[in-house]
């Protein structure tokens, strides 16, 4: 077989597979271009879906005359600078864009034309590529004092069998809507606008520098729910930073599509930073949701390797175990610090509840004829068990047993009797033998007993744990596993960690690890399916995920089992008690499975619900 050189434009259609995927991956490749130029304002507008046209303007430094037609040369880039020894750092880059690919790549497979003025410069000029063929340079209307317009149309005219594999337009509008989105997030100091079918989809200011102007972006950008349930995160540890905002677990999502990451202003989809956000919620969300959180880390260039992939959207950290610890010690940190809060959004649906559905006439006796009438001459349900209630004179008198055989908490024993002054107030009635109904200062709380309860018993088992260590059973006969000779290595060099969670494993030979003991909470369990998941958890992710969650499973179904049951009738001290110590636990506002642990329901929100306001 003859070895045949391969024309230019080619080369250049083969290169655009790779970096221009859809529309979305054009609109992304052209703001990276405008931000390394400094721009403070992009405007992007697109038609049918990207495919028709797309146009990405920016105030960014501009194109001289003559760097025009390098500007869509391969591999031709102002991104990089040689060194005194002449050669270029591909390990220490600061800029978004370094390939020099975007441009000559769509230029091949569409109708490209970029107009720019450069700063300082009077005249405009333009050039127009056409499935690879480039025209002259020439003078250009331009109504900006300097900046760039890139527009491209008819994408994939030249490759015709892409189209094939393009989703809709509408779908391909919503990629290019996500992309732009996900760059706001990372540059809150620059303005966006986006046009979709000569519509305005999305207009975002400029914001300030600094934390507050983050938020505001992402408020903007993801809703004021999230900037309302959202925690703030600023850790580092050996040089490396981490900022940004994660949700309650209570404010959670069916789906990781709310999960934004950057690196260094970078967006990017890395399965080791979504392996560490998933692990820090272990504790608090079921397997079936996810948090919503937009983290930013920050380290030396040369920390992290952004060249392992044509569209720039992987990374690869030289030392992952310190940025998965930094992830997961600073979330937990913060989710701790929050106490029992629960997301603002559980008190909305509870509302949403209340309200009748559009067109649903409202409830009137009058209305529906009358109150039923009823043998016994008293309305329908009074007949029936109360709810329990009992007065708070009672509950300053109440002995200081506690509740489930525990010491009450001192503050349970001393509720006022004029106004409750706690966070979760003080217990007025229990109902359905399943819910306590609380008074606050200025609203009401309504607690399910059986999932906070569950939540306590958690945090306790997980500190007893902590202290002592997780209780080991030695296996009557150890257990060889047999793995393979990689995988095995990776089990014995955790061998340490291992032991801490209680498993207790040595090398035996090449590709096999012999088990002597396991955690005595897994009680009879399949040792070699238990090692065979770590290896892959620690082929994957670095890090025995598996072993940790499924001790933590195995110590939530014990808590569940061993919480007081809904049904159970408590006693105002027994209300009092469990409310207060929720208030001092850690992680109280949601049960094990994530789901919220109480509702509040503010005063104000109550008397909209009776038309008082």
């Amino acid at each position: 077989m003859t070895i045949r050189r391969l024309p230019p434009e080619l080369i250049n259609r083969i290169a655009a597979g790779e970096v221009v995927e859809r529309p979305a991956s054009v609109v992304k490749e052209l703001m990276e271009n405008a931000l390394d130029a400094g721009a403070m304002r992009i405007e992007v507008q697109a038609d049918g879906g990207g495919l028709s046209r797309i146009l990405v303007a920016d105030d960014g430094a501009g194109l001289p005359r003559d760097e025009l037609p390098l500007a869509i040369e391969r591999h031709a880039t102002s991104k990089l600078t040689a060194g005194p020894d002449g050669g270029y750092d591909l390990l220490r880059i600061a800029t978004l864009g370094f390939r020099g690919e975007a441009l000559p790549s769509i230029g091949s497979v569409a109708r490209l034309a970029i107009a720019s003025r450069a700063r300082g410069q009077e005249a405009a000029y333009a050039v127009v590529v056409n499935a690879g063929a480039v025209s002259d340079v020439a003078p250009s209307a331009f109504d900006q004092p300097h900046g760039a317009r890139v527009e491209v149309r008819d994408l994939f005219h030249a490759t015709p069998a892409r189209l094939k594999f393009m989703k809709s337009a509408r779908a391909e509008a919503m990629a290019i809507a996500e992309a732009v989105k996900r760059q706001a997030m990372a540059d809150e100091g620059v303005a966006f606008t986006l046009d979709l079918d000569g519509r305005r989809a999305l207009r975002l200011a400029a914001e300030a520098a600094g934390p507050e102007g983050r938020l505001a972006r992402l408020a903007a950008v993801l809703g004021r729910e999230f900037a309302d349930n959202a925690l703030s995160i600023d850790q580092d540890r050996e040089g490396v930073r981490l900022t940004g905002y994660a949700g309650l677990p209570t404010y959670n999502r069916g789906s990781a599509a709310h999960q934004y990451l950057f690196v260094n202003g970078r967006a990017v989809r890395d399965r080791l930073l979504h392996s560490a956000l998933r692990a820090a919620y272990a504790d608090f969300l079921a397997r079936d949701r996810h948090p919503a959180a937009a983290l930013y880390l920050t380290l030396d260039p040369t920390l992290v390797d952004v060249n392992v992939h044509p569209a720039k959207a992987e990374v690869r950290f030289r030392d992952p175990a310190l940025v998965r610890g930094l992830i997961i010690g600073a979330l937990r940190h913060a989710l701790a610090a929050v106490g029992h809060r629960a997301s603002t959004t559980v008190a909305t649906a509870a509302l949403g509840g209340f309200r009748p559905e559009p067109g649903a006439a409202g409830f009137s006796a009058w209305t529906a004829g009358g109150w039923p009438a009823a043998s016994s001459g008293r309305l329908p349900g009074l007949g029936g068990v109360s709810a329990r209630s009992e007065g708070l004179a009672s509950v300053a008198l109440a002995p200081a047993s506690g509740y489930f055989g525990r010491p009450a908490p001192a503050a349970a024993l001393r509720v006022e009797e004029e106004e409750p002054d706690y966070p979760l107030g003080a217990a007025r009635a229990q109902v359905h033998g399943t819910y306590i109904v609380a008074q606050t200062r200025d609203g009401v709380v309504i607690v399910d007993q059986h999932a906070a309860h569950e939540r306590l018993v958690y945090e306790r088992m997980k500190a007893q744990m902590a202290q002592g260590g997780v209780a080991r059973q030695t296996l009557l006969l150890p257990e060889v596993v047999e793995l393979d000779p990689a995988e095995a290595e990776r089990v014995c060099a955790r061998a340490e960690e291992l032991a801490d969670l209680g498993l207790a494993v040595e090398p035996f030979g090449p590709g096999a690890v012999l088990v002597r003991e396991t955690p005595a909470l897994l009680g009879e369990t399949d040792v070699a399916a238990l090692v065979r998941d770590i290896a892959d958890d620690l082929a994957e992710n670095g890090a025995p995920l598996t072993l940790g969650e499924r001790l933590a499973e195995v110590c939530s179904t014990m808590a569940c089992h061993g919480s007081v049951r809904a049904g159970r009738l408590l006693t105002a001290p027994e209300m009092n008690a469990l409310l207060r110590e929720m208030e001092a636990t850690p992680h109280s506002g949601q049960c094990n499975h994530g789901r919220p642990t109480y509702v509040e329901l503010k005063l104000a929100d109550i008397e909209r619900l009776f038309g008082r306001r």
